[in-house]
C-alpha cells in the first residue's frame, strides 16, 4: 500500500537550501534547552563579543530567576584566562545585551575548566576563523583573463570567482600530492 504524499507545507524546497535553514530548528532546540532564547548568541559568539573575548570564553547556559528579570549567563573559560575574563564582565554584559536588544543579562558567572574538557565533551576554544591567505597574483590574473571577454558584469564576476576557486583548488591538490 502506497503512502500518501506529504502535505504541501511539509514538502522540502526544490534545489539548494541554505545550511542555516536546515539546522535552524536543531540549534533552536538545543539552545532553548540551555536557556538561550536568542540562538544567535551561540552561533555568532565571536561576532557579538569580538575575537579577543571569543578566544577565551564560550557561552554555556543562561539561567533565568523566578521573577524573569536579570538572567545569569554562564561562560566557560580556561583557568589561566579567568582573571582577564573577570575584568571584561561589564563589557561582556553590554555586548550580550546589545544582541538581545534589552537588558536581559545582569550577571555573568565564569566556569573555569581545562582547555580540553567540559561535561558535554571537548570544548575547543578556536571559534575565531583564521584570516584568509592573500590571493595568489598568478591565479588572480588567470581568472581575470578567462572572464575578460564577458560583457555582463555579474556574469564576468561569477566566472572570475569560479575560475579562481578552481585554480586555487587545483594548486592545493598538486601541493598535497608533492609532499
Amino acid at each position: 500500500m502506497a503512502t500518501p504524499p506529504p502535505p504541501r507545507s511539509a514538502r522540502r524546497f526544490r534545489g539548494f537550501e541554505p545550511a542555516s535553514g536546515l539546522l535552524r530548528e536543531s540549534i533552536r532546540a538545543v539552545g532553548e534547552k540551555r536557556g538561550f532564547a536568542v540562538t544567535r548568541l551561540l552561533t555568532h559568539w565571536a561576532e557579538i563579543v569580538g575575537p579577543d573575548l571569543a578566544r577565551i570564553t564560550r557561552p554555556v547556559k543562561v539561567s533565568y530567576p523566578r521573577d524573569g528579570f536579570g538572567a545569569t549567563l554562564t561562560l566557560l573559560v580556561r583557568s589561566a584566562e579567568a582573571p582577564m575574563a573577570e575584568m571584561q564582565k561589564p563589557r561582556l554584559i553590554e555586548k550580550v545585551n546589545a544582541c538581545y536588544g534589552y537588558a536581559a543579562i545582569s550577571r555573568i558567572v565564569l566556569t573555569q575548566t581545562a582547555p580540553t574538557g567540559f561535561a558535554d565533551g571537548y570544548a575547543e576554544f578556536t571559534s575565531v576563523p583564521k584570516p584568509a591567505p592573500p590571493p595568489d597574483p598568478v591565479i588572480e590574473a588567470r581568472a581575470a583573463d578567462t572572464a575578460s571577454g564577458v560583457a555582463d558584469d555579474g556574469l564576468r564576476s561569477a566566472l572570475e570567482s569560479l575560475t579562481r576557486n578552481y585554480l586555487t583548488r587545483m594548486a592545493h591538490s598538486k601541493k598535497g600530492r608533492s609532499t
